[in-house]
Formats: structure tokens, C-alpha cells, sequence
């Protein structure tokens, strides 16, 4: 098992070694040892800095020979927003065809949701987002820019193949999960304004759905979504949307969740060959460089969902009932400096507590 390592920008490169740590134990507990290999890559804000490129010219080919990326973080203060997440994330993502995003919503023992009367029980639900089309894209242009006369453009771009094969995936990982409350598979899209798109993404869930009679297809709106996620989150089972639909959904399921401390997400290629990469959603907060006050929870999250995609699924499930105690009986928060121990001593109670 060949895994890379990106620690990246700010406090990236701290919370990516406290999930290299819990990697290792885990390997060793269940028996993988020797068969995990971890390469540290420096890619990031500092190298972009004293080279020019965020992804070396042949970056694509060297992730290629690894069977999973862990990354910690992309975002440096002197490098200009845009640069590292076009060139670096969005890159890999669409360089490797990593066209699913898969976002967990759990929301873990001890941890504060700001939903009045909600518990794990209610908040336990998965976001599947299409990841390499939409508007990202990058279609689109300026005509007479910095004029009074400046046109922008942004395509959206749908393809009845990308839509199929989230929408597949979807649907395979709703019946295996099998939810005692019931198989249900959401669909969020905007059909009645976007309608050649979200009719496009409409009519091919409905077609995938025939060959899935188990599993209960449903719509929402995407406003109303949003709505019913603050207000019954139990109503979901997993969700299947679109690219710009699902970074906003991710994003407000993240905080329900308990913040970004917790949440982790994978950029995943399932097919045959396929390299995935997964991550924390907390960004790199670089002005807590060095403190030691960053929640690594996400990160190690982000090992557990790893690890289950990469077949080794009883270290997953171990890796998450350890985060489970911990979260549960040991930390006062999951805000950074508030968590009652620093972000190396919470890499050591998920060690101990996977022991």
C-alpha cells in the first residue's frame, strides 16, 4: 500500500503527520505493516515560491504510482488566492479523474452541533458531489475587461457520462450502506430554472434508478435542501448533486457536523487504477502555524475514509470507533486552542484508544 503524503501550507503539514501516525499504528495493529509505504511530497506554497509551479510537470504521473494521497492543506498568505486550489487541487482532481467527492456528515459522541435538539443519531448522513465538471470547468472568458463595457462568462458544463457515473456511484454506495431507516438516495439539482443541465442530470437519475428497485429515489430543490438539512437532517440518507451544489451543501452540512475540525472528505477515483485523495475541509490556517491548538480529527477522519476505500476495512472501522472515544470522553471542544489538549496529544489518544 503506497500512500503519498501532502502535507501542504500552514498547519497542514501538522495535522497530516498526526493521521501518518494513527496510519501507522493501525497498520501495525491489523497486521499491514510491511506492506505500507508512506513518500512525503513538499508540494505546496513554499515550493510554488522558489519554483514558479504548485505541481511539478510531472506530478500527475508521479501520484499515479501510489494507491492513495493524504493531504493536509493548500493555502499560503503570500501566494494570491487562486493559485495553489486552480493549479494544485483542482489539477489533481481533474488530472487523476477523481469525479467523485465524497463528504461524510457524522456527527460524532461529545461534539456540539448548533442544531437545537440534534444528536448523532439524526445527524448521520453522506454528500456525494460530481467533482470534475459544472463550472469548474473553466469555461468561460472577459471581453473588454476593466472597461464599463466588461463581459464575463462561466459555463456550466454537464456531460450524460459524468452525470451517469456519479449518479452509479451514488446509488451503489445508498444500498450499501443500508440504513435502517431505509435506502434512500436524494437527488439536488435546480430543474425548474437550469432546465437543459439539471434536466440532463434529472432524466439520467431517473434511468440509473430502474436498475435499482431497493433503494427509495427522491428530488429536492436545492434551496430546499439546504433548508431541510438545518431543520430534519434525519430526513437524509445520502445525497447526489452537482458540482457547485455540492460545495455549498458540503459546506453548511460541515458545520452541523460540529466545524471543520471534524469533517473530511475524498476525492475519489473508484475505478480500476484509480488514485484517491483525501483531506480535512478545515483549510490550512496558517495563523495557527506551529501553536500546536488545530484539531486533527479531519485529518484522521480523512485516514478511516482512506483506508475503507482502499479495502483495508477493519482498520477503517477501528480508526473510527477510536475517534468515536476520544471525541466522546476525552475532548472539551473541537475548536482550535478550546480541545483541551494540543494537536499532537489528540494524535496520542486515538493511538490509544486504537490500542
Amino acid at each position: 500500500m503506497k500512500i503519498a503524503v501532502i502535507g501542504g501550507d500552514g498547519t497542514g503539514p501538522e495535522v497530516a503527520a498526526e493521521g501518518v501516525k494513527v496510519l501507522k499504528s493501525v497498520a501495525k495493529l491489523e497486521g499491514f505493516e510491511k506492506e505500507l509505504e508512506l513518500t512525503n511530497l513538499d508540494w505546496g506554497g513554499d515550493r510554488y515560491l522558489k519554483t514558479g509551479e504548485a505541481l511539478p510537470a510531472d506530478g500527475l504521473d508521479q501520484l499515479r504510482q501510489f494507491d492513495g494521497i493524504l493531504l493536509g492543506a493548500v493555502g499560503h498568505p503570500d501566494v494570491k488566492p487562486g493559485i495553489l486550489e486552480r493549479k494544485l487541487l483542482l489539477d489533481l482532481r481533474f488530472g487523476l479523474d477523481q469525479y467523485i467527492n465524497l463528504r461524510p456528515v457524522k456527527l460524532f459522541p461529545g461534539v456540539e452541533t448548533p442544531l437545537k435538539d440534534k444528536g448523532p443519531d439524526d445527524i448521520d448522513f453522506v454528500v456525494v458531489r460530481e467533482n470534475t465538471e459544472d463550472l469548474y470547468c473553466g469555461a468561460g472568458g472577459f471581453m473588454h475587461k476593466g472597461t464599463p463595457r466588461e463581459v464575463a462568462t462561466q459555463t456550466a458544463i454537464y456531460t450524460r457520462g459524468g452525470c451517469e457515473r456519479c449518479i452509479r456511484y451514488a446509488f451503489e454506495l445508498t444500498r450499501k450502506r443500508n440504513n435502517p431507516k431505509g435506502k434512500k438516495l436524494t437527488l439536488v439539482a435546480k430543474t425548474n430554472v437550469l432546465t437543459t443541465g439539471h434536466d440532463l442530470w434529472w432524466r439520467t437519475f431517473n434511468e440509473v434508478a430502474e436498475e435499482y428497485p431497493d433503494v427509495e429515489k427522491d428530488y429536492n430543490h436545492v434551496d430546499a435542501c439546504c433548508m431541510w438539512i438545518v431543520k430534519n437532517p434525519e430526513y437524509y440518507d445520502v445525497i447526489v448533486t452537482t458540482n457547485m451544489f455540492g460545495d455549498i451543501i458540503t459546506d453548511l452540512s460541515g458545520i452541523i457536523q460540529g466545524g471543520m475540525g471534524v469533517a473530511a472528505g475524498g476525492n475519489i477515483n473508484p475505478d480500476p487504477g484509480g488514485v484517491s485523495m483525501f483531506e480535512p475541509m478545515g483549510g490550512s490556517a496558517p495563523k495557527y502555524t506551529g501553536t500546536g491548538k488545530i484539531n486533527p480529527i479531519a485529518t484522521i477522519n480523512a485516514v478511516s475514509m482512506m483506508l475503507d476505500q482502499l479495502g483495508q476495512e477493519a482498520a477503517a472501522e477501528r480508526v473510527m470507533s477510536a475517534i468515536m472515544h476520544v471525541t466522546g470522553t476525552k475532548m472539551k471542544s473541537q475548536s482550535a486552542g478550546k480541545m483541551g489538549y494540543s494537536t499532537s496529544e489528540v494524535g496520542d489518544l486515538v493511538l490509544d484508544a486504537l490500542a
